[in-house]
């Protein structure tokens, strides 16, 4: 067990840096693969706590760092916790009890002379629960330690957690319980990569996408990794980010067309029910935005989108507008050396991107949040109580500001533009606390 040592929240301009946990295209997939969806939910109430009324805070992320805000913009903070030898710092949900979920890495070991692919994945990781409100760190999952890489990929809500653990590539996952005992194999070594895991709102099944040889495939399970089924899988699609709806009737994903678009900048909202019927393709043309990239060259960003859903059961993406070209296009033709290879064209940008909302039964698109002149719209993530939205909006060439709006698309705000103004993004609610208003 460790202590945080001195007090957890410190103002941006007496903050110690943390060094970034995610910087490249590369390390974003990675750190995807092991957070999967645990980000996407609030924390629960717990006990009288709870009477304390204040606006509900949002984390994010900003020049490496992991930032907490109120809802109103008010009570900035970078999240400064520290135990030996950790090096990077990543939020990973909430656990059922309130506190939050963290992942710490220590110094990679990849690196000069140490190829990323074989020496990465022997960096040690550590998985935390801590308090936001009285500072106090504890260290989770250390019994039947299995690989020194375990990240995880999915709160349940029967005190286990789905993680990813990697004795040797590419890795697998464990269904465990919070202290790391009875580890039992979600999957297999040789099955591929499966992450993007969502949760059925009964707590009984999970959907997640597998990266094998086939291509990308949307799959369900119960939480011990029997009684499979694929939902959806065809060659030259990649499936992408499966979200179970609020009434859990509907598994909403997307669909990139992977062989013409090799950078993966846009796909198509579709959903199914869990058995794989009724698979249906809501959008046209490729329209939502998948890989968002943003910023000027000296401190660029990037990291997939995922779809969500509002909690009247409509879903939620970024789609573009006619004509629109991004600013950092992908190079196809040359090898990919870092996971972005792209070059920064602002010239070439046109249009952007709206967040809209649509239901499962097609229809009309909502514009949510309507902006003049055009940006780039991405990120958006319902609060868990179902009032608000939180976005991410970025022009052409700027680093992205957090904004929030009202649940059905009105009254648009901007919170935060992060540390310095150097950009927020990976917005995730952090619902302890119920009041607060726009």
């Amino acid at each position: 067990m460790v202590n945080a040592r001195g007090p957890l929240l410190r103002p941006f301009g007496n903050s110690k840096p943390i060094p970034p946990a995610i910087g490249t295209r590369r390390d974003f997939l990675v750190a995807a693969a092991g957070l999967g969806s645990v980000v996407l939910a609030g924390c629960v109430s717990r006990g009288p706590a709870a009477a304390t009324r204040r606006p509900p805070r949002l984390l994010f992320t900003s020049s490496g760092k992991t930032c907490v805000v109120q809802v109103d913009g008010t009570g900035e903070r970078v999240l400064d916790v520290h135990a030996p030898a950790q090096v990077t710092w990543q939020p990973c949900g909430p656990l059922p009890d309130g506190r939050l979920l963290l992942l710490s890495m220590e110094a990679r070991r990849d690196g000069p002379g140490r190829p990323f692919d074989q020496y990465y994945h022997q960096t040690p990781t550590h998985v935390w629960a801590h308090d936001l409100d009285d500072g106090s760190l504890v260290e989770l999952a250390t019994r039947e330690r299995i690989a020194p890489f375990q990240a995880p990929q999915l709160i349940l809500g029967n005190g286990r957690i789905l993680m990813q653990v990697i004795p040797k590539r590419p890795g697998h996952i464990v269904n465990m319980n919070l202290d790391g005992s009875d580890p039992r194999d979600f999957t297999r070594n040789d099955e591929g990569l499966p992450y993007g895991f969502s949760l059925s709102p009964d707590g009984r099944r999970v959907a997640f996408h597998l990266a094998s040889p086939r291509g990308y495939e949307i799959w369900t399970s119960d939480t011990m990794g029997r009684d499979r089924v694929r939902v959806v899988g065809q060659p030259g699609h990649l499936y992408f980010g499966p979200q179970w709806s609020p009434d859990g009737r509907w598994i909403a994903y997307q669909d990139c067309h992977e062989r013409e678009d090799p950078g993966h900048d846009w796909s198509d909202v579709c959903v199914a029910r869990a058995d794989g019927s009724g698979h249906r393709v809501l959008t046209t043309g490729q329209s939502m935005w998948f890989a968002a990239t943003y910023g000027p060259p000296h401190r660029h960003g990037n990291g997939s989108n995922l779809v969500a859903w509002t909690r009247d059961g409509r879903v939620l993406f970024p789609r573009r507008l006619p004509g629109t070209r991004v600013p950092w296009a992908f190079q196809a033709n040359r090898p990919d050396t870092d996971h972005f290879n792209r070059d920064y064209q602002p010239e070439a940008a046109r249009g952007g991107t709206q967040v809209c909302a649509m239901a499962p039964d097609g229809g009309e698109a909502q514009v949510m949040g309507t902006t003049e002149p055009v940006a780039w719209d991405f990120r958006c993530t319902p609060s868990p109580d179902g009032r608000w939205i939180a976005f991410c909006r970025a022009r052409t060439g700027e680093s992205p500001a957090l904004w929030v709006m009202r649940s059905d698309g009105t009254s648009p705000r901007m919170v935060t533009r992060g540390i310095d103004g150097s950009g927020a993004d990976h917005p995730a609610w952090v619902m302890r606390d119920e009041g607060g208003d726009l």
